[in-house]
C-alpha cells in the first residue's frame, strides 16, 4: 500500500487554509493578575495563559505576573506543568489573581481499558497507564524501550544494539512453553499481530515513538479477559497523541542528535601477547614442536574488534500541527529517524506520518475518531557473525591482503591452502569481508488506520452504539547478495557467493460492534457493555535463494508461501458501583479461532473483580494522613491459540519435498508432498489468573502507590512431547499436556519529596518478585523423563531443560570439579550417580534465565526553568550462561595442523588453560554465572526558554541526555542482560550521548 501523498497533501492545505480564516475576536480591554502556588503563595512564573479556543495568549513572568488583552465574553485557561489547569470566565473582571494547586495523582484521570475507558479510582483490575512525560529519554528507535523499568511485572529486553532491535516483553512471566508468550499489543484500537513483519527485527520499530501519548498495561486477568484468547501474557494498549476541542494550533519540533560508543569489548590476546602464546605452545622448546604454527604467524597488530564497530551517529526530527476547532480536534505528525549501529553497515531509517481526527456531529451524539499510521523503513543488516569472527582472528594478520593476487577475494586476507592457492575451508574469516562483501537490504511500507464511531442515542441517552474499524498492513521486501568473490562462500571449487530475495505482504482486519449502557439509581450505578468481533489475518510472499552465478541448477530456495487465521469473538462485561465505594466487574468472552480443528475452536473466558474504596468509610474519611486506600480483587481465565505462528496447527498439512526427493513419471521429474505431523485433538491453552491488590495515597498524596499480589496457573499447556511410533507421522507433536505457574508481588510507589512553585522533586520505585516452576509435563507421571530440552546451542545441543520442579529455561549441566588453585580441572566433572561414568545421567539443574526481581528507580527534579530525570534498573536472581567462554576460554586448536590455520582465544583461557577437545566442556557449570546487574538507563538535563525568536507564547528546550552509561555487575561477559541466559556474541549495546531540541509555539 502507498502512501497518498496527493490527497495528504490536500488535506494539509484544508487545514492551513482553516487555520488562516480563523477570527480573532476583538479585544476590548485589559485583564492582568498574578498566578501563585497554593502551597507557599508564591508566585509562579512562565504559566501559560490562554483565550479558550484561540491563539491569543501570554506568560507569568517571573513575579507570576501577567496582562492580556480580552474580550470580556473570554475563558482564560491557565496552565502549568506539575499544576492542575484552571478556567476562568472574564466577565465584568479587569483584575483576575489565581491560585494553581500542585497536581497529585489525580483519581479522575481516565485510563483507556478493553474496549472502553474508566476513571483510575473506578479501576478493578491491576491497570498501569504510563503518560508521555514519564517515558525513558534518549535515542530511542523503538516504542516498547520508552516503557523499560518503568512499571512492575513488566520486563523488556531488547536483543541487542541492532537499530530497531526486537525485545522480549513478558508480564508477570511466560504463560507458555510452546506457543507465544508476547503480550498483546492495540494500537488505537487495533489489535496488531505477534508474528512479526519480514524485514523488520522489530515490528513495532515501525511506529513513531514521539507519536505516541500513553501505554496502558493491563496484567491481571479481570483487566485482560476482555480481549479472551491473546490475553494471557497482558495487553499493552498504546494510545497516539491527539488535538483536543478549543485547542489552539500549536507547531512543535523535536530533533535529537546522537553519537554511540561501544563501552567494552570481549577480551583476547593482542598481536604480541599472541605471539608469545604461539611460542609457548608450539615453539622450538615445547614438548609438541609444530614448526607450521610459527611459520604463519603475521607481522601486523590488528584489533579486530576495533575494526569492525564504529562511532554510531543518530539523528531524529518530528514536526507536528495540533489544535481543536469547534468541530474538528486534529493532530497531524511527520517523523525522520536515521540510526547507525555499532556494527559498520548496519543501520536504519524510518519516514513516519500520523493524521488524528476526532470531530463530533449531532450536537455531540456522534463522535468519530480517524487515526491513520504511516511508516516507511529500509534496513542495512550487517552479518552479526563478523563480531564472533572478530574475537577468534588472527590478530597478527592484515586486514588486506599482501599475497599475490591481491585484488583476488575481495582483496581481504583469508586463510589460504598453500597447496591449492584457494580459501581454506573451516578456517577463522576476515571478519570485515563478511560486513563488506555482503549487502543485506529490506524495505518495509506500513499502515495502521483505524475508525471508530461512538453515537449515543437521542432518545435512550444512557446508551451508545460503537463502530471500530481497523487496518494493519504492511508490504515488505528483502534483497541479500554476497558478492561472488567472498572467500568464506568458496564451496567445491566454485565461487558461489549469494542472492537471496524474499517479499512479503500481510493484512490484519478488525471489525468490533458493541452496545454500551450506563445508568444510575440512587446509590447504585451500572454500566453494560456487550459486543461481537471478527479479526482475519493474512500472510503472504515468496522466498528465493540461489548462488550468485546460478551454481546450482535449480535454487536451493524459490518458493511462494500464504497462510491465513480467523477470530470470531462475543465479549461483555458488567459494571455495577453501590455508593460509590463498593465497585463488581464481571467479564466473558468467548472466542473462536480457526487454527484448531472442528469440535475445538471455541473458548469461553470469564473474570471477576471487586474494589473496596476503603477510604470513602466513616472509620478512615476523618484520618488525614490516608489521602486514598482502595482493595481489589480479581479473578479470570484467559487463553491462548497462537502456536509458533502456526495458521493450521490442528490440521493436516503437506510440505513440499526439496529437489533431493522427486519422483519420476516418465522422463519428467516431480516434486512430491509430504505430510506433516498433526494434532487434530489439539485445544486451548488457559491461564488462570487470580489477584489481590491495594492501592493507596498517603500525606495529602505526597506518597502513591500500588501492591499486587498475583497466582497464575497455565493449564492445557501447549507443549512439545514425544509419542510411540507409529501413532503420528512425527515422533514429536504438539499437545494439551502440562501446568505452569507463576505467581509473584509486585510494588509500585511514587513519592513527590517537594512539591514548590520553584522546586519540585519526585522519585519513583517499582519491584517485581516472580516465581515461576513448571508443574506438570507428561499426560502419565514418568520418573524417567527428565523434560524438554531447550537453550539450544546448534549441533542437537542444548544447554537447558524444562522440567517438573523447576523454572522455565532451567540450565541443566555437568557439575565442574575445581583444583586448589580454583581453577577448573580440565575434563573432571561430577559422579552425580556414582556409576564411575559421567554420562547425561549425571547432569545437574544449574539456576535459571529467569530472573526473581526485578527493580526499576526514577528520579525528576525541577527548579524553575532546568528538569532532571534519571532511571535505572536492578535484575537479581537470575543465571547466564557464558557461551563465549564456553567456546573461546581454552587452548584447543590455537594452531590447527589440519587446516593450517591460527585461531585467537579469550585471555581467560590462561586460567582454565584447557588443551584437548572435550565433548562435555560445552555443559559445564563452570560457564553458570550470575545475571545480577544495576543499570543506569538515562540520565537527562534540560533548559526550557520562554517566548523565544520574539514569538509570544513560544517555548524552546534544550537537554543533553545520557544513555546506558553505565552497568554495575559481576559477569565476565560483555553484558548481562539477555533474555533466553545464553550470551553468545551479543550485538553489543551502545552508550549514548544525545543532544535534544525541542521548540514550539
Amino acid at each position: 500500500m502507498e502512501l497518498n501523498i496527493s490527497m495528504l497533501r490536500k488535506l494539509l492545505l484544508m487545514l492551513v487554509t482553516v487555520f488562516s480564516f480563523t477570527v480573532l475576536q476583538a479585544q476590548e480591554k485589559a485583564v492582568s493578575g498574578t498566578v501563585t502556588d497554593a502551597n507557599d503563595g508564591m508566585g509562579i512564573p512562565g504559566v501559560s495563559v490562554v483565550v479558550k479556543g484561540t491563539t491569543i495568549g501570554t506568560t507569568t513572568d517571573i513575579d507570576g505576573n501577567y496582562t492580556l488583552k480580552v474580550d470580556a465574553n473570554s475563558t482564560l485557561v491557565f496552565s502549568f506543568v506539575g499544576y492542575k489547569t484552571q478556567e476562568i470566565l472574564v466577565g465584568d473582571q479587569t483584575q483576575i489573581n489565581v491560585i494553581l494547586s500542585v497536581e497529585t495523582e489525580n483519581l479522575s484521570e481516565v485510563v483507556v481499558i478493553g474496549y472502553g475507558q474508566v476513571k483510575k479510582e473506578d479501576a478493578t483490575g491491576s491497570v498501569t497507564a504510563i503518560k508521555s512525560e514519564d517515558f525513558n529519554k534518549g535515542a530511542i528507535s523503538s516504542p516498547q524501550e520508552l516503557l523499560v523499568g518503568k512499571t512492575s511485572g513488566v520486563q523488556i529486553t531488547t536483543s541487542g544494539g541492532e537499530p530497531g532491535a526486537g525485545s522480549t516483553i513478558r508480564i508477570r512471566g511466560g504463560a507458555s512453553l510452546s506457543a507465544n508468550n508476547e503480550p498483546l499489543f492495540v494500537i488505537d484500537g487495533v489489535p496488531v499481530s505477534s508474528d512479526g513483519v519480514m524485514g523488520m527485527a522489530n515490528p513495532l520499530a515501525t511506529i513513531n515513538p514521539d507519536d505516541i501519548e500513553t501505554f496502558t498495561v493491563l496484567k491481571d486477568a479481570s483487566a485482560t479477559a476482555i480481549y479472551g484468547s491473546r490475553a494471557s501474557n497482558g495487553v499493552i494498549i498504546v494510545t497516539t497523541k491527539k488535538g483536543a476541542e478549543g485547542q489552539p494550533l500549536s507547531v512543535n519540533y523535536s530533533g535529537k542528535f546522537s553519537l554511540g560508543f561501544i563501552n567494552d569489548k570481549v577480551d583476547v590476546y593482542n598481536a604480541n601477547e599472541y605471539r608469545d602464546l604461539v611460542n609457548n605452545l608450539y615453539g622450538p622448546d615445547s614438548s609438541n614442536p609444530i614448526p607450521q604454527a610459527l611459520s604463519v604467524l603475521g607481522t601486523a597488530d590488528t584489533d579486530w574488534q576495533d575494526e569492525i564497530y564504529q562511532t554510531a551517529i543518530g539523528h531524529d526530527h518530528n514536526v507536528s500541527l495540533q489544535g481543536g476547532l469547534d468541530f474538528l480536534p486534529y493532530r497531524l505528525s511527520y517523523g525522520y529517524n536515521s540510526q547507525e549501529g555499532l556494527l559498520k553497515t548496519s543501520k536504519q531509517e524510518r519516514h513516519t506520518v500520523s493524521l488524528n481526527l476526532t470531530p463530533a456531529f449531532l450536537d455531540n451524539h456522534l463522535k468519530t475518531n480517524l487515526s491513520a499510521k504511516g511508516s516507511f523503513v529500509t534496513n542495512d543488516f550487517a552479518d552479526q557473525g563478523a563480531i564472533g569472527a572478530a574475537i577468534g582472528m588472527d590478530p597478527t594478520q592484515p586486514i588486506y591482503n599482501t599475497y599475490p593476487g591481491t585484488e583476488q577475494w575481495g582483496g581481504y586476507w583469508q586463510w589460504i591452502d598453500p597447496d591449492t592457492g584457494l580459501p581454506q575451508d573451516f578456517t577463522p574469516t576476515n571478519p570485515l569481508s563478511l560486513l563488506n562483501q555482503r549487502d543485506d537490504q529490506s524495505e518495509v511500507k506500513r499502515a495502521i488506520v483505524n475508525f471508530s464511531a461512538d453515537y449515543k442515542f437521542h432518545f435512550l441517552p444512557e446508551m451508545n452504539a460503537v463502530l471500530n474499524l481497523g487496518l494493519d498492513y504492511s508490504d515488505s521486501n528483502q534483497n541479500r547478495v554476497i558478492t561472488p568473490d567472498a572467500a568464506w562462500m568458496y564451496e567445491d571449487e566454485n565461487i558461489r557467493g549469494e542472492i537471496f530475495a524474499e517479499d512479503q505482504e500481510k493484512t490484519n482486519k478488525v471489525v468490533d460492534f458493541y452496545l454500551k449502557y450506563k445508568k444510575s439509581l440512587g446509590d447504585h450505578e451500572f454500566d453494560v457493555m456487550a459486543g461481537y468481533s471478527w479479526q482475519h489475518f493474512k500472510n503472504e510472499g515468496h522466498r528465493f535463494q540461489n548462488d550468485y552465478n546460478n551454481f546450482r541448477e535449480t535454487p536451493t530456495e524459490d518458493r511462494p508461501y500464504a497462510g491465513e487465521n480467523y477470530l470470531i469473538s462475543y465479549y461483555g462485561r458488567f459494571n455495577y458501583t453501590f455508593k460509590e465505594k463498593y465497585l463488581l466487574t464481571g467479564t466473558v468472552r468467548r472466542d473462536g479461532t480457526s487454527r484448531f480443528a472442528d469440535g475445538n475452536r471455541w473458548g469461553t473466558f470469564p473474570a471477576f473483580a471487586f474494589a473496596w474504596k476503603m477510604k470513602e468509610e466513616s472509620f478512615l474519611k476523618d484520618i488525614d494522613v490516608i489521602s486514598n486506600l482502595k482493595l481489589r480483587l480479581g479473578w479470570g481465565i484467559t487463553g491462548q491459540q497462537d502456536v509458533t505462528g502456526n495458521d493450521y496447527v490442528g490440521y493436516g498439512t503437506y510440505t513440499l519435498s526439496d529437489n533431493g526427493a522427486m519422483y519420476v513419471l516418465g522422463d519428467q521429474w516431480y516434486n512430491t508432498y509430504r505430510p506433516n505431523a498433526n494434532n487434530p485433538d489439539l485445544k486451548w491453552e488457559e491461564t488462570t489468573n487470580t489477584n489481590i491488590g491495594v492501592d493507596f495515597a498517603l500525606l495529602n498524596n505526597r506518597l502513591s502507590g500500588s501492591i499486587d499480589y498475583y497466582y497464575r496457573e497455565t493449564t492445557d499447556l501447549l507443549n512439545m512431547i514425544t509419542v510411540a511410533a507409529g501413532t503420528s507421522l512425527s515422533d514429536r507433536i504438539v499437545s494439551n499436556v502440562g501446568s505452569l505457574e507463576n505467581q509473584g508481588i509486585e510494588v509500585n510507589l511514587v513519592g513527590r519529596i517537594i512539591s514548590k512553585s520553584d522546586l519540585f522533586w519526585e522519585v519513583g520505585a517499582n519491584l517485581t518478585y516472580n516465581k515461576n516452576e513448571i508443574t506438570k509435563l507428561t499426560a502419565v507421571n514418568d520418573p524417567n523423563y527428565v523434560g524438554v530440552p531447550s537453550g539450544d546451542l546448534g549441533s542437537g545441543n542444548f544447554i537447558q531443560m524444562n522440567s517438573v520442579g523447576h523454572s522455565v529455561n532451567s540450565f541443566y549441566v555437568y557439575e565442574q570439579v575445581y583444583g586448589h588453585n580454583g581453577n577448573p580441572l580440565e575434563g573432571v566433572y561430577v559422579d552425580q550417580n556414582g556409576d564411575g561414568v559421567i554420562n547425561a545421567d549425571d547432569r545437574i539443574f544449574y539456576g535459571s534465565s529467569t530472573p526473581d526481581y526485578l527493580i526499576g528507580l526514577n528520579s525528576t527534579v525541577k527548579y524553575k526553568n532546568w528538569d532532571l530525570s534519571v532511571s535505572g534498573r536492578f535484575q537479581l536472581g537470575a543465571q547466564i550462561y557464558n557461551g563465549v567462554e564456553a567456546g573461546g576460554a581454552n587452548m584447543v586448536n590455537v594452531y590447527n595442523p589440519t587446516t593450517r590455520a591460527l585461531s585467537n582465544k579469550l585471555s581467560a583461557a590462561s586460567e582454565t588453560n584447557f588443551l584437548f577437545t572435550d565433548e562435555q566442556r560445552a555443559f559445564s557449570s563452570h560457564w553458570i554465572e550470575d545475571a545480577d546487574f544495576f543499570r543506569l538507563d538515562n540520565l537527562s538535563i534540560g533548559y526550557n526558554f520562554e517566548s523565544v525568536f520574539g514569538i509570544e507564547g513560544s517555548n524552546l528546550r534544550l537537554s543533553l541526555t545520557g544513555q546506558n552509561l553505565f552497568t554495575i555487575s559481576d559477569y565476565s561477559g560483555l553484558d548481562p542482560e539477555v533474555f533466553n541466559g545464553i550470551d553468545n556474541n551479543i550485538y553489543p549495546r551502545p552508550t549514548t550521548i544525545l543532544f535534544g531540541v525541542n521548540f514550539g509555539f
